[in-house]
């Protein structure tokens, strides 16, 4: 009982230590993305997602073996075996750095081949599309030998240098958005050189970081075969839901490029702003929960790793639904106060895609628990298989002459089906008692979010766009949400929890 209490401590502490980096770097963030589209215009800020979406798509090949480091640490943290963890570690930079040859020499010839024969870019802005291109290269490869440094800090939960380094990160951001305000030069090119910088700073200081403090972050040239055998199998069967996970979100960008310009993809990225910055509340939580569900599986606590998935989820759900209820019933007004400079479809693509990351949420800590397993064969044949559908639908109904919001429709309707899948399977997999999870968790957060949509849409339709409008309907969005999640979203118990951590606060503020 010790142990699951100072787990819970331990989850609590970095959640406020990631929040707190996640209000400072959300303002950063969005104040960022407006200097930066205005600097850019909307054709360059187009031009740097794109290029920078064709980049990540060779992310495939990484993505799997990222995760099976990850996995791989933690596993190890969990069993305590420091021997077996030195040679994960090792083993695990070695599998890196030939990985990074083999996607720069893909990137340097099919990558550099597409972006100059296929995608829609305006002959003036070739030449900085592909210094954009060639500088994301770069950025992206040595990130590439930085997962295991990276992966090493999450195992270890010391989410308080993660904070730092992230507000640093942030703060760099910023100063490269306004030296591209003022500079005279090309500004395309001097923001990916900047940037590409900021990213080559921060990958030393995480490996400065990790070698002063983990013990098995000394590299050794060590290759052992079996620590190998096993990252590879893993790897191998994880490169299909890697792959599906790449395709629907840069090869979507993609498409949108070719039937609709660049012009369309500055409007995702600022979709994707958006959701940045609403979803790190939920993805921070995740970052100090995912941990604990690897390292309870791997020590046998059955008991202890449902209870965090069944709660992870609908928490995780919550704390989007909070922040995502006020942008939804504000979208138009928002982005016109944040960016002045409103591309077109902006505000269906940010609705849609905070949706689509809110049910997607629910399935987070499933997919914790999956990798915990290492069995992950047929479920990633079969999930993985089903994701897949998200490029050719998309791409049909395109050449339909569909919207380019139909993208994100048709992947938020995708991972339902693989929800439904992930459920069915890991019934099997770890015992999770997946009738229990729809009533409890899936049903339960659907209805909570149609009750604290319901009162704040009819108020913003019928009230003229002002400044005091969007306060009262941001009032009375964060009103009813909250609300409604305490009396409809929470149990007895929890409620009860809430009501004597109140009490305490309560007694303290009265005493002071």
């Amino acid at each position: 009982m010790s142990d699951i209490s100072a787990n819970n401590k331990r989850i609590a502490k970095n959640t406020l230590l990631l929040y707190g980096r996640m209000l400072l770097m959300m303002l950063v963030s969005l104040y960022t993305s407006r200097v930066v589209l205005n600097a850019l215009g909307v054709e360059d800020y187009g031009i740097y997602n794109v290029v920078g979406g064709v980049v990540a798509m060779f992310s495939v090949i990484s993505g799997s073996l990222s995760a099976a480091i990850s996995r791989f640490l933690t596993f190890e943290l969990g069993k305590k075996d420091i021997v077996q963890l030195k040679k994960v570690f090792s083993t695990s930079v070695i599998i890196q750095f030939i990985l990074a040859l083999i996607v720069f020499t893909l990137i340097e010839t099919v990558g550099l081949w597409f972006l100059n024969n296929k995608l829609v870019i305006p002959e003036s802005r070739m030449t900085a599309a592909n210094w954009a291109f060639q500088l994301s290269i770069v950025t992206f490869v040595f990130g590439l030998m930085n997962v295991p440094y990276t992966a090493a800090v999450i195992a270890h939960e010391k989410m308080s240098a993660f904070a730092y380094l992230s507000i640093l990160d942030a703060m760099e951001k910023l100063a490269i958005a306004l030296l591209v305000a003022w500079s005279p030069m090309d500004k395309l090119i001097l923001y990916a050189i900047l940037m590409c910088f900021t990213s080559l700073l921060g990958i030393l200081i995480y490996r400065f970081y990790c070698k002063r403090k983990f013990e098995e972050c000394s590299f050794h040239f060590i290759f052992d075969k079996t620590v190998l055998k096993g990252m590879f199998g893993f790897a191998g069967w994880n490169f299909i839901g890697a792959s599906s996970a790449v395709l629907r979100d840069q090869g979507g960008n993609i498409i949108i490029n070719l039937f609709c310009g660049p012009a369309v993809n500055a409007a995702r990225g600022i979709a994707l702003q958006v959701n940045g910055a609403v979803s790190g509340f939920a993805s921070n939580f995740m970052t100090a929960l995912n941990p604990q569900i690897t390292k309870s599986y791997a020590s046998g606590d059955h008991d202890y790793l449902m209870k965090l998935i069944f709660h992870g989820s609908r928490l995780s759900f919550y704390m989007l639904l909070f922040f995502s209820v006020p942008i939804w019933a504000n979208t138009h007004y928002i982005l016109i106060i944040w960016l002045k400079l409103v591309p077109a479809h902006s505000v269906f693509f940010v609705q849609l895609i905070l949706l689509y990351t809110m049910l997607e949420a629910l399935s987070t800590p499933l997919i914790t628990a999956m990798l915990a397993t290492g069995k992950i064969r047929n479920y990633q044949i079969i999930v993985g298989g089903t994701q897949m559908l998200n490029l050719p639908l998309s791409y049909v109904f395109l050449r339909l002459g569909a919207e380019p919001e139909m993208v994100l429709i048709v992947a938020i309707i995708v991972s339902q089906l693989c929800l439904a899948e992930r459920l069915v399977m890991l019934r099997k997999m770890i015992n999770l008692p997946s009738v229990d999870f729809l009533k409890e968790v899936y049903l339960n957060v659907i209805l909570v979010m149609l009750l604290s949509c319901l009162f704040p849409a009819i108020l913003s339709h019928y009230l003229e766009e002002s400044f005091i409008s969007f306060i009262i309907v941001s009032i009375v969005s964060v009103a009813t949400t909250l609300i409604v999640i305490y009396y409809v979203g929470c149990k007895d118990t929890e409620r009860q929890f809430a009501k004597d951590k109140l009490k305490i606060l309560k007694s303290k503020i009265i005493k002071r």
